[in-house]
């Protein structure tokens, strides 16, 4: 994905030292008589350059400092090299998270919801498009505007799968997703829906007060991935900052599948959405980690 160089290389500042042009991916620099300058035609506007720069003399237009500002906490801006880290605390943290399925009747603050978004920006994405979007329903109503629309599509998709005829058909054709959801969540999907309908109790967020979409701008190298990649950091920062959070799948699907979900909550037309997380206050404790399943490893030798 080429995109223009925005690099700026300011010469009474630079010291010739060659770090910028080593780390640079896209090899927009180059080192000439001492100085470093813009050579190339494309970047990734990543920034190391930026970053590696002992004087300051790199910068990338576009990039903000004021997303790493949190109202939250205070941050340490220093880089943390590698090594350098607790490597015990951090896996308290990511073994402590747990997805969460009861929350407390509290709104989560606003910037408290823009300070998960600053930490998703910290993710990693492919050839550093970035062009994950984030879209938030602040309040239980919005999240309940969205549960509907989505509890709407799946009573649909259950009167569907229903008709037995039609779930062979597809099937036959090559076409046996009907046929797998019949078999793997229509009665489930049916339960939580009757019991919705009679106790007022919701299983697509749980009673979450909040949510964000992330989603991608059309464009990205590997924009699933980027989009889970920036979940994954919501998912760790919101424990750290003591909430609880859940990916919702179903929710994810349904909005594939029936655009007007997306443009109901203000997601233009050429977005796709790529993981819906729960957000709140859990109503509820641990004692301890739980384990895993034991993976399959496998180690290739050339």
């Amino acid at each position: 994905m080429a995109r223009a160089v925005v690099t700026v290389i300011e010469q009474d500042k630079c010291i010739g030292c060659g770090q910028c042009v080593r780390v640079c991916p896209s090899r927009t620099l180059v080192l000439e008589h001492g100085k470093a300058r813009v050579a190339g035609d494309r970047s990734l506007q990543c920034g190391h350059c930026q970053a590696v720069c002992p004087t300051g003399a790199a910068r990338v237009a576009g990039l903000e400092d004021d997303l790493g500002e949190f109202a939250s906490f205070v941050a340490d801006r220093r880089w943390l090299a590698p090594g350098d880290g607790d490597p015990a605390q951090l896996m308290r943290l990511m073994a402590s998270r747990r997805s969460c399925r009861n929350y407390q009747d509290r709104p989560v603050p606003r910037e408290m919801i823009m300070d998960l978004i600053k930490a998703g920006l910290s993710a990693p994405s492919g050839t550093n498009c970035q062009a994950w979007t984030f879209t938030v329903l602040p309040s239980r109503e919005a999240v309940l505007a969205l549960a509907r629309g989505v509890g709407d599509f799946f009573a649909r998709l259950n009167r569907l799968a229903s008709r037995a005829w039609l779930r062979r058909g597809l099937a036959f054709l090559g076409r046996d997703e009907l046929e797998r959801y019949h078999r793997e969540h229509s009665r489930s999907v049916s339960e939580a829906l009757t019991e919705w309908e009679a106790s007022g109790r919701e299983r697509l967020f749980h009673g979450a007060p909040a949510a964000i979409i992330v989603g991608s701008k059309p464009g990205a190298s590997c924009p699933a991935e980027d989009a889970l990649l920036a979940s994954g950091h919501i998912l760790l920062a919101a424990h750290a900052l003591g909430l609880g959070a859940c990916l919702v799948g179903f929710v994810v699907e349904a909005m594939r599948r029936e655009p007007g979900l997306a443009k109901r909550v203000g997601i233009p037309a050429g977005e796709t959405v790529y993981a819906v997380i729960a957000l709140g206050w859990p109503d509820e404790t641990y004692a301890r980690p739980a384990g895993r399943r034991r993976p399959t490893v496998r180690f290739v030798e050339a």
